[in-house]
């Protein structure tokens, strides 16, 4: 009998803390010298919510999730952390091409390359790390980042979120404070999609994702996810601009603490700078009980 050939799955979704299959976009992984690795990856053609609204192109965060994937996916598979460990993500950062995230006739295929740099290991497994990565499509760059994250055992993490201070006893009702902005006004065209609800302020945003957002809340969580978060950012720059939209072409990001579900979490856009070749600089912050959150600065062509 011939040989089958090897064929195509997807990594396991536990590796990348996901829910849904549909929603793991790693698809293989060879190891390298010095801790350097070369995945594979697939993204579909239509996503619920990383297309951009003009349904022509991947929206630029699928590339974020696509580095948060890989950072978990190889700690997990190749740098000994246990399936039991949780992730702290202390940055993350992309420069994408727009011009080379088009939607053709097929999947986008393409190739990840990621090199671990400044780990430190703790009986035997990665307790952090920064990661340098970049996406290639078709022998075009698509774009390239980093992050730094830490893996925490679980033992540590329940006295972590143990001494977290407990909200007061009329705690914030998140979803009964959500009232989603004008789509179009944040860059996309679901109203389910929008994260943030309006304030008295032109600046200042509450964020209200929808806790049941099957792509934002794939999986459970005791905490406001890094993607939601930056999703939130994004929302916030395209808000501060709009009527006009921004492309969120590239961004830096530095998450300060957790944010939690049951408090407010207020989004402030701290600076807009106009850039040549009409790009903008958004600025924007997080805060939740007068502490930061994040902070996150986006750049990309207004349109």
């Amino acid at each position: 009998m011939a040989t089958l050939p090897r064929l195509t799955t997807t990594v396991p979704k536990e590796y990348v803390h996901r829910a849904c299959l549909a929603e793991v976009f790693l698809t293989g992984c060879t190891s390298q010298e010095d801790h350097r690795f070369s995945l594979t990856g697939q993204w579909p053609r239509a996503h619920m919510l990383f297309n951009r609204s003009d349904g022509n192109g991947h929206d630029p965060l699928q590339v974020a999730e696509t580095f948060r994937q890989a950072g978990m996916f190889l700690a997990h598979a190749e740098l000994g952390v246990p399936l039991t460990h949780q992730f702290v993500m202390w940055n993350l950062s992309y420069t994408t091409y727009p011009q080379h995230l088009g939607i053709s006739l097929s999947p986008t295929d393409f190739e990840l390359e990621a090199s671990c740099a400044e780990i430190t290991w703790r009986r035997g497994m990665a307790a952090s790390l920064r990661l340098e990565l970049s996406i290639v499509r078709d022998g075009v760059l698509v774009a390239h980042g980093a992050g730094t994250f830490s893996t925490v055992p679980p033992a540590v993490y329940e006295r972590l979120r143990a001494n977290r201070t407990p909200g007061p006893d009329d705690a914030f009702d998140l979803a009964a404070s959500r009232v989603p902005l004008d789509p179009a006004s944040v860059g996309r065209t679901s109203r389910a999609d929008v994260v943030l609800t309006a304030t008295d302020s032109p600046t200042r945003w509450l964020l209200t994702p929808d806790l049941a957002h099957p792509i934002l809340f794939d999986h459970a969580g005791d905490h406001l996810p890094g993607m939601v978060l930056l999703e939130g950012g994004r929302q916030a720059a395209c808000a501060a601009l709009a009527p006009r939209g921004l492309v969120p072409a590239s961004a830096t990001t530095e998450f300060v603490r957790y944010a939690e579900l049951d408090r407010p979490c207020w989004l402030d856009i701290t600076r807009v700078t106009p850039e040549a070749g009409g790009m903008t600089t958004v600025q924007v912050a997080a805060h939740q009980d007068g502490e930061t959150v994040f902070t996150s600065t986006i750049t990309g062509p207004v349109c």
